[in-house]
């Protein structure tokens, strides 16, 4: 499944039900403007647009991690990437998602992970991480389903973005997924449906921005099916929650958001 690292098979099939995932915390806040910022509080137009990308997840976790021949150790002290919204960190295991229920739920996080970050909008890393994530059969049609969503101007426009899928001078563009738990509904030896339940950091950080950064919630269902000794998408439905009841925080300000997203990579590995 990765971009170049060879597998590694546990056991037989093993270890259905919940599972979780390793992923360290991060900090509260305080306000665009200083309101307080509910767990859906950004515009309906918005998450909707969030939604379709959201929607096409599949695939960015993966594409992060890829072609990194590290060690496989997980307390990595590397500083941040360049780019703010990038993973950051050595990848943890040199060896791809077990051959079992486990494996295909470790495979369904990660792939959340990449389809749910910026480099989503990046051609050349869009199709890298569409052909690790998806079967075969159906990465050249997902590919091209991605090409026009990602391209479209009034896309882009909507939120927020310049032409090129660049962010406007003095803003940070924010897309990220981080997974809350994983289950395992149904998985044998060729086949597997996991259900990842997340929550996303979806806008623009910086004094101005029309679209600040908001959260969701979303639960997306993922076929997969084991091939070329490692787990693949073939299709996934993805809902509207559970959503938690939003505590009494003040949302952070443009200024600390940005901060933050700057100092804080994102992570190349779920669980």
């Amino acid at each position: 499944m990765s971009l170049g690292d060879e597998r590694e098979t546990s056991g037989g099939y093993g270890g259905t039900g919940q599972t979780r995932t390793r992923l360290p915390d991060s900090g509260g806040g305080d306000g665009y403007g200083g309101t307080r910022r509910g767990g859906r509080s950004s515009s309906r137009s918005l998450v909707t647009v969030v939604g379709v990308v959201v929607v096409l997840i599949a695939a960015i976790a993966f594409a992060n991690r890829g072609g990194d021949d590290a060690s496989t150790k997980t307390g990595s002290t590397d500083k941040p990437a360049t780019s703010p919204t990038a993973a950051t960190g050595k990848t943890p295991v040199k060896s791809g998602f077990a051959h079992d229920s486990q494996g295909a739920q470790s495979a369904a996080a990660n792939y959340s992970v990449a389809l749910g970050s910026a480099e989503m909008f990046n051609a050349d890393r869009r199709h890298a991480i569409v052909n690790a994530v998806y079967a075969p059969d159906v990465a050249s049609a997902r590919q091209s389903d991605l090409d026009k969503a990602y391209s479209s101007e009034q896309f882009l426009t909507n939120i927020g973005l310049n032409k090129d899928g660049s962010a406007p001078s003095g803003q940070t563009f924010v897309s990220r997924i981080i997974p809350v738990g994983t289950k395992a509904t149904s998985a044998n030896a060729s086949t597997a449906t996991v259900e990842v339940w997340y929550t996303s950091l979806f806008g623009l950080s910086g004094n101005g921005s029309t679209n600040p950064v908001s959260e969701s919630w979303y639960t997306t269902t993922y076929q997969l099916k084991w091939i070329g000794n490692d787990w693949k998408v073939t299709d996934f439905q993805q809902k509207d929650g559970p959503v938690p009841v939003g505590r009494d925080q003040t949302a952070s300000t443009a200024d600390d958001m940005t901060k933050a997203i700057e100092e804080y990579g994102g992570f190349t590995y779920a669980r």
